[in-house]
């Protein structure tokens, strides 16, 4: 579920939708719902044709969170920056 498994196709896996909220929205603060219209638009730009229900990306919103990598102020999405030289 988290990652890729053979009942889990590698896009849909929460880490890789985890990494597509990342991409969609360009670290910006956004809503949920600005999120989740950005994440579908992403998806649908670059084929990624397997289904992700609105729970699903809730989950993987859930695990961006457990990594520190985003929190939620206001109703705004805030992405954290992350060094990756640590």
């Amino acid at each position: 579920m988290i990652v890729p498994t053979k009942g889990v196709a590698p896009q849909r896996a929460l880490l890789a939708v985890g990494a597509q909220i990342v991409m969609a929205t360009d670290r910006q603060p956004v809503t949920v719902t600005q999120a989740w219209q950005r994440l579908l638009t992403w998806r649908e730009d670059n084929n990624h044709r397997a289904p992700v229900t609105f729970w699903w990306f809730a989950l993987a919103l859930d695990l961006l969170y457990a990594l520190g990598l985003v929190e939620l102020e206001q109703d705004i999405l805030i992405f954290q920056a992350r060094d990756n030289a640590a």
